[in-house]
């Protein structure tokens, strides 16, 4: 299911959303590492909560799309690109747009409320964990009809949340509610009919 054999080109035709998602934070990250251009960047864009607080709400969107490095980059990037391609297929392109950048959204928004003043963060983990908690409404729906799903998506799930807990610098909260939001949006986009149309394809 998550085997990706795509060529680019193909890859690109078949998930637009998930290429313009992958190719703006590549983007934002080459002109993060240009001299002058990159410390604005990070400057005007990280979710700082005291900056949010005085107004500065474009942060809690622009953090989507920064990351402290390329592994973290190459981390969510990668979770995007291999998980992403059949909730597309399945939600149809705005549906998934709209899991993603909620999810991200309300991430940042939950880290602002929970998190103290002097809090940043950045990064698309919370949009990520939204695609899995969107999957785990998935496996909810296709219980009957898909029951191995869950054999793939619960340990990886579980292996997420795991690691959000054990590794450092982590936004525990932002994880976590996205992973929430996903699966709560994820209920009400995959409808029966959906999901019996995308098994027959």
């Amino acid at each position: 299911m998550f085997n990706r054999t795509e060529n680019l080109s193909l890859y690109i035709k078949k998930y637009p959303i998930i290429s313009v998602l992958i190719g703006m934070n590549l983007v934002v990250y080459l002109l993060g590492l240009i001299p002058g251009i990159g410390n604005n960047l990070y400057a005007l864009g990280i979710a700082y909560n005291y900056s949010i607080s005085q107004g500065e709400y474009w942060r809690l969107i622009t953090a989507m799309f920064l990351h402290g490095g390329f592994l973290h980059l190459l981390f969510n990037m990668f979770g995007l690109y291999v998980f992403g391609p059949e909730l597309e297929q399945l939600a149809g392109k705005l549906r998934f747009f709209s899991i993603y950048f909620i999810s991200g959204l309300l991430a940042n928004v939950a880290t602002y409320v929970v998190e103290p003043l002097n809090y940043a963060s950045l990064g698309a983990s919370g949009a990520i964990f939204g695609i899995f908690g969107a999957y785990l409404a998935l496996v909810y729906h296709t219980r009957k009809i898909l029951p191995q799903l869950k054999q793939l998506i619960i340990p990886l799930v579980a292996i997420s949340v795991i690691m959000t807990f054990v590794q450092s610098n982590i936004n525990i909260t932002a994880h976590l509610v996205g992973l929430a939001v996903g699966f709560i949006l994820g209920m009400f986009q995959f409808t029966p009919k959906r999901i019996r149309r995308f098994r027959e394809k």
